[in-house]
């Protein structure tokens, strides 16, 4: 059962007035976790708490935590199902939801509460997802904690050996989340609703953050991640704050609930071939005969004027290729250039210095474009992508080439007259026994260092090189006004 798709936040709603500024990018393959240990002085409620936070997945079917106590946490199991574990009088007590959380394109709301003070069981645990609070399970023993039990290791006066609470790691480690968090709160001895963190709003139906305005307790928190020298600061003013495992001020992100950003899509391969990391920013390829890590992107658009980058990481091979396709009926099994709609400049390849690569539905053709030369390692190349004229532009290092100006709708590259229609994607490729590792920019994170910091007209995105005049970056926010 997949989870609400109805409510589902992809961040293209107006917020009435409350944005977020910032998530926090965590990557399971580099052990990124935050970490607090309580003193013997800090023990807390042990019956009534509250968590509540948002994600956005970027890799599944893997175990991983949102947060954990010893044995008393929040999971994604590797069905990416939701488990509440408690544990209570030296028993594992498990709350198993049945719905999956498989959308990487979206914000998920997550609400996990516990009072066992209340006298109807079903009442002592519950969990919401986007609003909506979660009714079906494959195990439901969590309901069976009795009456007024104190839960242990959460909000213990002595702690746990591993640390009072690790956020997006397992107390005794090794599952660590990967995707996006923003907005944490937790509440020691405050039963909270999810009405109190978020609401549906009016006209959409979409469920969306609002300012929590309620107490958090002696050990409760708020991480809003805003400020990067110190991601794990707690905004509550109780200065429960945590350290920072792995975690620099480079995996701070504006990729949010309130303004979400593009971002590769790992789900889109046909083979196995292609696989995204770094909150689906960094796209590592291999080609392997008739494998050709073919990896789309989560937005399509269909009008507007739209800008990312792509930074040459490093290859180990013959062909690597990145650009735009049609959204519709692409053919994953190929090279970009060679499934409908496709475009592309492959950067590594020493005959493709010059040209671009199009199929315009039987055969792959390629065109002159003076003045842009391959990609070396370090490299960025622009991508500039009109959809109001049917117009697509590459750049190196901020040199457009065959002296091309998006701003201007002048030289672009030489497609036939009406090629671009429909809904376009960015796409990633590589083949021809290769290997590629790229860092994307859609503006909401990258792996990839900037140093100049540069936004579009908007204020909207963080790039190396500041977007033409008129392009913008795909979030929501944008898409909401241009797409």
């Amino acid at each position: 059962m997949e989870v609400l798709q109805r409510t589902a936040n992809r961040g293209s709603i107006a917020t009435g007035g409350y944005d977020i500024a910032n998530s926090l990018k965590f990557e399971q393959d580099n052990s990124e976790a935050m970490t607090r240990t309580a003193t013997a002085s800090q023990g807390g409620n042990r019956k009534t708490w509250t968590w509540s936070g948002w994600i956005k997945r970027t890799e599944l079917g893997r175990h991983m935590y949102l947060f954990s106590a010893g044995g008393t946490g929040l999971q994604i199991l590797g069905a990416d199902n939701i488990r509440f574990s408690l544990y209570y009088n030296n028993t594992s007590y498990y709350l198993d939801l049945n719905a999956k959380l498989r959308d990487t394109s979206a914000w998920y709301h997550i609400v996990g509460q516990l009072d066992t003070t209340q006298s109807t069981a079903q009442d002592r645990v519950k969990v919401w997802i986007n609003g909506e609070r979660q009714t079906s399970f494959s195990n439901d023993s969590a309901h069976n904690i009795p009456q007024n039990a104190d839960v242990q290791h959460l909000n213990e006066a002595t702690g746990t050996s591993t640390g009072w609470m690790k956020i997006c790691d397992w107390y005794a480690s090794g599952r660590f989340f990967s995707g996006y968090a923003a907005e944490w709160h937790f509440t020691d001895g405050v039963a909270n609703n999810p009405t109190e963190f978020g609401e549906f709003d009016d006209d959409s139906g979409i469920w969306k953050p609002k300012a929590y305005t309620g107490s958090y307790g002696t050990n409760g928190f708020y991480l809003d991640f805003s400020d990067s020298a110190n991601l794990g600061d707690d905004a509550s003013g109780n200065s429960n704050d945590f350290a920072e495992n792995n975690i620099t001020s480079a995996d701070q992100a504006t990729d949010t609930p309130t303004n979400n950003f593009c971002t590769l899509n790992g789900l889109t391969p046909a083979t196995t071939s292609a696989y995204t990391t770094e909150g689906g920013t960094t796209y590592n390829g291999s080609y392997s005969n008739p494998e050709y890590a073919l990896m789309a992107s989560t937005f399509g658009v269909s009008r507007g004027k739209w800008y990312w980058e792509v930074k040459n990481s490093g290859t180990n091979g013959a062909l690597t290729g990145t650009g735009a396709m049609r959204y519709e009926n692409p053919n994953y099994n190929n090279f970009l250039s060679n499934t409908d709609g496709g475009i592309a400049t492959y950067y590594t390849y020493g005959t493709a210095a010059n040209k671009i690569y199009y199929f315009d539905g039987s055969a792959q053709t390629n065109v002159a474009y003076s003045s842009f030369p391959n990609a070396g390692t370090g490299d960025i190349i622009s991508v500039a992508l009109d959809m109001d004229n049917g117009k697509i532009y590459f750049a190196i290092n901020n040199t457009w080439g065959n002296s091309g100006n998006p701003a201007t709708n002048t030289n672009p590259v030489g497609l036939p007259s009406g090629f671009i229609t429909g809904t376009y994607t960015p796409a990633a490729t590589v083949g021809s026994a290769g290997t590629s590792t790229a860092y994307y920019n859609f503006g909401g994170y990258t792996e990839g260092t900037i140093s100049s910091a540069a936004s579009d007209e908007n204020g909207y995105g963080n790039f190396e090189y500041a977007p033409p005049s008129g392009y913008y970056a795909l979030c929501t926010k944008n898409l909401a006004e241009y797409g």
